[in-house]
């Protein structure tokens, strides 16, 4: 039976998004759209714990929800909200709930900080851009502003000929209600150079880059030019965990592709991303993962549950 008419505009505007991502699901693999740094994605089947690190972005679950593990926090993230990612984070994320009755239907829209920081150059924002235990990762009611940009930004994929142009002008209005709204002071602090949110973010760059590297919290401190204990403060107040724990799940989840995607064993494995001992790869992975690869992997495999989610 139909879903009736809603009367609220702002309902009227999240089912228009969902058909248009249901419509484009039904045409297309994968979650890429056409639309620069627009992913959507429709899910008819649970998916279990699934990691993944993303970069700067904000996601929307349009339809039901997802779970979010990141560090030793937990954020569950429904219908009507967006989390607003600043930094490269590693997590695990889990859609417990989709069906094909209730498909889970999302969209990211990654974020271009480049031209955050031109955004952040022509607007006065009053709001201090630090407030103590902001991190980085964080879930923001949708107001009807920003649907309204996103709902214009998702109508383009059924208007290839505006995609060009008018793509650019919506994702400078995104950035510029995420900026100047109530998470903005998330993406201020790493946007703002020379900031001590902005110097910590050239560290998370240079970890992802050298993940399998043995790492030295000295040789970091001296990156972000801070004092260790202070790189320390700061980092976890933006990720949620230490630079070690950080290295560690990143290490993890790239031990986890290889083995889904190039079907390299264990011990193969834990050298390739950095680890001296198989031991301590087999008990780190099974902490975070909860259990141990191989097993993992299988398990993975035999639901059909290799994928990326949003």
């Amino acid at each position: 039976m139909p879903r009736p008419y809603p009367a609220n505009p702002a309902e009227r505007q999240r089912d228009e998004i969902e058909a248009v991502i249901a419509r484009f699901a039904a045409l297309h693999h994968g979650h890429s759209t056409p639309v620069p740094g627009l992913s959507v994605a429709r899910i008819t089947t649970p998916v279990p714990p699934t990691a993944q690190v993303d970069a700067a972005c904000l996601c929307i679950c349009v339809r039901g929800s997802r779970r979010i593990s990141n560090g030793d926090s937990v954020i569950f993230h429904e219908e009507n909200h967006f989390v607003l990612t600043a930094v490269e984070l590693p997590s695990i994320i889990a859609i417990p709930d989709a069906s094909p009755h209730r498909p889970y239907t999302a969209l990211r829209i990654d974020l271009d900080l480049n031209l955050a920081r031109q955004v952040m150059a022509e607007i006065d924002i009053d709001t201090p851009s630090h407030a103590p235990g902001d991190t980085c990762l964080a879930v923001i009611k949708l107001d009807p502003a920003m649907l309204d940009c996103v709902a214009r930004l998702v109508r383009l994929l059924e208007r290839p000929g505006d995609i060009a142009f008018i793509s650019k002008l919506i994702h400078q209005e995104i950035l510029y209600r995420l900026l100047s709204g109530p998470g903005g002071a998330r993406l201020r602090r790493i946007v703002r150079l020379g900031s001590q949110g902005h110097r910590v973010a050239t560290v998370i760059e240079w970890l992802n880059a050298n993940f399998r590297e043995r790492l030295r919290i000295e040789q970091l401190a001296e990156k972000a030019g801070m004092g260790v204990s202070t790189l320390h403060r700061h980092f976890n107040e933006l990720t949620g965990m230490s630079p070690i724990q950080y290295q560690k799940q990143l290490r993890l989840h790239e031990a986890r592709r290889l083995m889904m995607e190039e079907e390299l064993e264990v011990g193969m494995v834990a050298l390739k991303v950095g680890y001296e001992s198989a031991t301590q790869f087999i008990r780190e992975y099974r902490r975070l993962f909860g259990a141990p690869p191989m097993r993992d992997v299988k398990t993975i495999r035999e639901a059909g549950q290799n994928q990326k989610t949003i």
